[in-house]
C-alpha cells in the first residue's frame, strides 16, 4: 500500500478550479474540509441495552474509532488527480480480558496474511502505512479521566497510520474527550402540525437554514450510515434506515481491523469512497433555490449544515460547519431578523441549532420525508424533537425548495 493513493484518477479543469477554490483553503478558519474526519464511541450502558447488549451481567465493553483522511491533488501527472495523502484509523476496545487475549492472537495473524513486515520499533510496515498495537491492563485514557476499568476486562490499541504521520496530543484525545461527554440524551418527539408544503413559512421571513444529509443524498452522496458500514459502526449492511443495528462491541465481531491489515486496497477504497462522491457531486435545484431565496432577502445568515460536501459554498452560500468534535454546540450566527428555523433533512438536533432557535423563539419547520421506501413499502423515520408548534413538510427538498421560491416569485 503506497501512498499517495488515487482517488479520482483525472479532474476536468472545471474539478481542479472547484477544488482550488473550495476544499483546499480553510472553510472560514473552522476547518479544513480537504481532511475527513470521523468518531464514534460505542459503550454498553442501561439507556442503550438494546443495541449495546447490556445487562445486570453483561456490562463494560466499549469501542472507540477514530480517523482521518487527508485528501490533496497530485499535479505531477499530465492530468491533475485526486490522491490521498496521509492516513490514520485508531480503533481501541475494553472487553473482557480472554476475549482481548484471543483478538490480540487475531491481530498477529492479519498481519501475517497481510503480508506486514515487523520493524526495530515494535510496530508492522506495509508499504507507506504503519501500525501498532498495545496492549492495557488499565487504558491511559481511563486513568486520564478517573475511569474505572471493570474486574477483568483489558484493553488493546490498534493504530494504522502513513509513514510519518503524527497527530497532536490534543487531536489523540478527541474520541476520549467525546466519550467523556456522555451518551445524548434523544429528544422527546411532540405532536408538531403537518402540512402539504412550506406556504406557513411565509408568514415568518425570512429565515434561517440547518441542512442534513437530505440535500447531500438528493445530490447522488451517499448518506452518513454509509461510514457506519465502512468502519464497521454497527451491523447494518444496507440501506434501511428504519431498524435500530446493534454494535459492534465484541473484538470477535469486529472485522474493520482484519479488512485493513489483510485486503488493504481495497479497504482503504471503501473509506475513500464517500470523498470521491463528494468531489463528483454538483449543487442540486435545492441548493440554487436557496441561493436565489438568499439573494431575495427571504434567507438569511450562512447555513448550518453538518455536511462536509461544501455544496452549499459551491451554490454560493456561506456556511457554518456543525459536525465538528472539539465543540459539542458550534456557534451558530442566527442573524437579528431571522424570523423561523427551517430544518432540512436531519433527524436529530445533534449540535442544538434547534434548541438555540427556540430560545430566540423562532418557530421551526421541517422539511424531511421522515422515511424511506424499501422494496415498495414505506417505513416511517420520524424527526426525533419535532413538538407542538412546529411544521412539518413531508417532502424532499428540491420539490418543496422549488414551490417555495415560486410562492415568492424568485427565478432559480
Amino acid at each position: 500500500m503506497f501512498l499517495p493513493h488515487p482517488v479520482i484518477d483525472s479532474l476536468t479543469p472545471e474539478q481542479v478550479r472547484m477544488w482550488d477554490a473550495y476544499f483546499s483553503p480553510e472553510a472560514g478558519g473552522q476547518r479544513r474540509p480537504a481532511i475527513e474526519e470521523g468518531i464514534w464511541r460505542r459503550t454498553q450502558d442501561p439507556a442503550n441495552r438494546e443495541l449495546s447488549g447490556w445487562t445486570e451481567d453483561e456490562s463494560g465493553r466499549r469501542r472507540v474509532v477514530h480517523y482521518r483522511l487527508h485528501y490533496g491533488l497530485d499535479r505531477t501527472q499530465p492530468m491533475e488527480r485526486l490522491v490521498l495523502e496521509e492516513l490514520y484509523l485508531y480503533v481501541s476496545w475494553l472487553a473482557p480480558a480472554t476475549e482481548i487475549a484471543a483478538h490480540r492472537r487475531d491481530l498477529d495473524q492479519w498481519l501475517t496474511d497481510g503480508r506486514w513486515k515487523p520493524t526495530d520499533d515494535g510496530s508492522w510496515r506495509r508499504g507507506d502505512l504503519h501500525a501498532t498495537i498495545t496492549e492495557h491492563t488499565i487504558h491511559p485514557q481511563d486513568e486520564r479521566a478517573d475511569r474505572d476499568t471493570p474486574e477483568g476486562f483489558t484493553s488493546v490499541d490498534v493504530t494504522i497510520r502513513s509513514e510519518d504521520y503524527t497527530l497532536t496530543r490534543a487531536a489523540r484525545n478527541l474520541p476520549w474527550d467525546v466519550l467523556a461527554g456522555g451518551m445524548r440524551v434523544k429528544e422527546e418527539r411532540g405532536n408538531p402540525t403537518y402540512a402539504n408544503d412550506l406556504t406557513g413559512l411565509l408568514d415568518h421571513l425570512p429565515f434561517v437554514v440547518e441542512a442534513g444529509c437530505g440535500t447531500s443524498i438528493e445530490a447522488g452522496i451517499p448518506p452518513l450510515h454509509w461510514l457506519h458500514e465502512v468502519y464497521r459502526v454497527t451491523t447494518r449492511t444496507g440501506n434501511d434506515l428504519t431498524q435500530g443495528y446493534a454494535f459492534t462491541l465484541s473484538p470477535a465481531a469486529d472485522i474493520l481491523i482484519k479488512e485493513i491489515l489483510t485486503d488493504t486496497v481495497r479497504k482503504v477504497d471503501d473509506m475513500v469512497s464517500m470523498f470521491r462522491s463528494v468531489v463528483l457531486a454538483e449543487p442540486t435545484s435545492a441548493h440554487r433555490a436557496l441561493k436565489a431565496l438568499h439573494d431575495a432577502g427571504h434567507m438569511v445568515g450562512p447555513v448550518a449544515t453538518h455536511n462536509f460536501d461544501r455544496l452549499f459554498a459551491r451554490a454560493g452560500l456561506q456556511e457554518a460547519f456543525m459536525r465538528r468534535y472539539d465543540q459539542r454546540t458550534p456557534h451558530m450566527p442566527f442573524p437579528d431578523d431571522a424570523k423561523a428555523l427551517l430544518v432540512i433533512g436531519l433527524h436529530a438536533d445533534r449540535r442544538q441549532v434547534q434548541a438555540r432557535a427556540r430560545e430566540r423563539g423562532l418557530p421551526i419547520f421541517y422539511l424531511d420525508p421522515e422515511g424511506v421506501t424499501e422494496n415498495g413499502v414505506y417505513k416511517p423515520y420520524l424527526i426525533e424533537g419535532a413538538r407542538e408548534g412546529d411544521v412539518v413538510v413531508r417532502s424532499e427538498a428540491t420539490p418543496a425548495l422549488l414551490h417555495l421560491a415560486e410562492l415568492l416569485s424568485v427565478n432559480v
